[in-house]
């Protein structure tokens, strides 16, 4: 872990967070600055800088956790679909340097909000 990323400090709990999902490695919460209702990210516990510094032996926790969430925000928000956005490196809009991904709960008609 990182000691000044935010995303490390969550995982460590020195930022109080509401978890949506958590499973050994990875975490979901709402975003702190939702682009559209029920915007959420789902974050890995240790520090990984972009998708691919993750461990491909991670692959099923984070999709149980992607899979998790998903389902609990679409009946949250009675969602009819959902997207799943991935920034790496900054040239790509990622403005943390920590991997996460970010679940956009959709309903038909809503407007693609841009998540950099």
């Amino acid at each position: 872990m990182i000691k000044h990323c935010i995303f490390c400090k969550i995982a460590r709990g020195e930022i109080p967070s509401e978890k949506i999902y958590e499973n050994d490695n990875f975490f979901s919460i709402p975003d702190a600055n939702p682009k559209i209702k029920g915007h959420s990210l789902i974050i890995s516990k240790k520090h990984f800088e972009t998708l691919l510094d993750l461990p491909s032996t991670l692959g099923t926790e984070l999709l149980d956790c992607i899979k998790k969430t998903v389902l609990k925000l679409i009946d949250k928000h009675k969602s009819e679909g959902f997207n799943i956005v991935n920034n790496n490196f900054e040239c790509a809009g990622q403005a943390v340097k920590h991997v996460h991904f970010h679940i956009l709960p959709r309903e038909e008609g809503g407007k693609v909000p841009r998540v950099y």
